[in-house]
């Protein structure tokens, strides 16, 4: 990319992003890429397309949709410094966005053209208002738990830090690709992080351009305060699609296939029908066992997934019992509807992270408690779940 004069008259005046406003005026802005896609749009006029690039940008002092019609063949990758000259500004869906067309010149910049922002002029926001794409925010929260993680990423093996913030207001999930050190229970002042979606819901991602400070952390929760939570209905669970530290309680109604005995590819552990991942294609897969409970406390249903060791703990079989049963009988429904028996109108206490998707929440549980059995209190707490009163 070579950046050129504007087409005609005086170069626009260069912009912070926090200054923006939606108008006719055009603008000249230096920003960071943080988020970019390629894409092409068909024409409605003769079926043609059109490429078009779209994403987030950040300066440091805000963040900004972007949308780039008929931008250059070379990857524009996250990162990445521009200049943008005679750009756009509009109100799109309530928020601003920038465009770059024809008379729109661009080129790469460096880090020195970009603002000097202090961490006190980054705006302070609470956990509980950050939405996916947000960028140029700060946080002060407390860290409830973090965990190492490697991953793969191309033909590249990574470590990255995953775990959970809290703050008076919420909590948010987070992932660092770079090792700040950090440690359960400590507060700390976070800015140069941005909001993604992952499964519905938002998430802090930290990188090398994140910023982490110790702080006192005043006024915060604490780690195992924010990690118990307080008990929510189901339908409060439903209102916010989900969550990073629920709490509930209710009754098993269901049971939703396939649970039981299941296959696993050995890469990436997702779930594998007639030895076919649709990741991975043909492989050796893994037995397992899950149970995917339907809960419900009267207020509403949600799922339940629970692994291994949930499950062989509440169901009382193992995983080499239920495999020694298909040896004799071949039948995973079998295992299925016997799973289904022991669990049926129990009640059971759930504590883990829920999403939301269009088939209603599921939940992960760290923490998952069921009642001694008792056919007649078992027998009670169903109908009352059915009947629409909180067990």
């Amino acid at each position: 990319m070579s950046l050129s004069p504007p087409v005609e008259g005086t170069p626009p005046v260069e912009v912070r992003l926090r200054d923006l406003r939606a108008n006719d005026v055009p603008v000249s802005i230096v920003a960071r890429v943080v988020t970019a896609e390629r894409r092409e749009i068909v024409r409605k006029s003769d079926g043609g397309r059109r490429p078009v690039l779209s994403g987030l940008l950040s300066d440091g002092t805000a963040s900004v949709r972007f949308t780039w019609w008929d931008p250059p063949s070379d990857p524009i990758e996250r990162g990445e410094i521009l200049r943008a000259v005679n750009v756009q500004v509009r109100e799109y869906q309530g928020r601003l966005e920038v465009s770059f067309n024809w008379k729109s010149r661009v080129a790469p910049a460096g880090d020195a053209d970009l603002p000097v922002v202090r961490p006190e002029d980054i705006p302070l926001r609470p956990l509980a208002e950050i939405r996916d794409g947000e960028d140029g925010f700060r946080i002060v929260a407390r860290v409830v738990r973090v965990a190492p993680k490697t991953v793969s990423v191309g033909e590249d093996r990574r470590l990255l830090h995953e775990g959970v913030v809290a703050d008076a207001s919420g909590a948010l999930a987070f992932t660092a690709w770079s090792d700040f050190g950090l440690k359960t229970g400590e507060a700390i002042d976070v800015s140069g992080g941005y909001a993604r979606a992952f499964r519905g819901r938002p998430q802090l991602v930290l990188d090398e351009r994140s910023a982490v400070r110790r702080v006192p952390g005043d006024g915060l929760p604490s780690a195992e305060s924010a990690a118990r939570g307080a008990v929510r209905s189901i339908a409060d669970v439903e209102a916010s699609r989900g969550g990073e530290l629920l709490e509930f309680q209710g009754v098993i109604v269901g049971l939703l296939p396939p649970s039981g005995l299941v296959n696993r590819c050995p890469e990436c552990r997702r779930a594998v029908r007639q030895g076919l991942c649709r990741v991975h294609g043909t492989v050796q897969p893994e037995p397992d066992i899950r149970a995917r409970l339907v809960v419900d406390d009267g207020t509403g249903t949600l799922t339940v997934q629970a692994g291994r060791p949930e499950t062989e703990r509440l169901w009382g079989r193992t995983l080499e019992q239920c495999l020694a049963t298909m040896r004799a009988n071949p039948d995973p429904t079998v295992l299925e509807e016997e799973l289904f028996e022991t669990l049926f109108g129990r009640r059971v206490r759930v504590r883990g992270r829920g999403s939301a998707d269009d088939f209603g929440v599921t939940v992960y549980p760290d923490f998952l408690e069921f009642e001694p059995a008792d056919p007649r209190a078992r027998a009670r707490d169903v109908l009352a779940s059915l009947e629409g009163g909180a067990p």
